[in-house]
């Protein structure tokens, strides 16, 4: 990841500095990698990978089922 993304989001990094302290990138990186921040960063997303939108969520089983990539293959062509 190499900078945490929280703050470079807000374009906040720089300013913080954060790249100075190897504590809190650590414990954003290890944040980051927690699964549910992993499907929680899905939910409600329209851009990006296919794979990684799940544009509306209504059952744990749509981060298996109802992805875009899977919505986007079940359509006639």
């Amino acid at each position: 990841m190499g900078s945490i993304r929280f703050f470079c989001f807000y374009g906040a990094g720089d300013f913080l500095q954060v790249q100075d302290y190897a504590h809190v990138q650590r414990w954003a990186n290890l944040s980051l990698a927690r699964p549910a921040v992993q499907r929680g960063r899905m939910v409600n997303r329209s851009w990006g990978e296919p794979s990684q939108q799940l544009r509306e969520r209504h059952d744990a089983s749509d981060f298996d089922l109802r992805t875009q990539d899977k919505l986007d293959a079940e359509r006639p062509a």
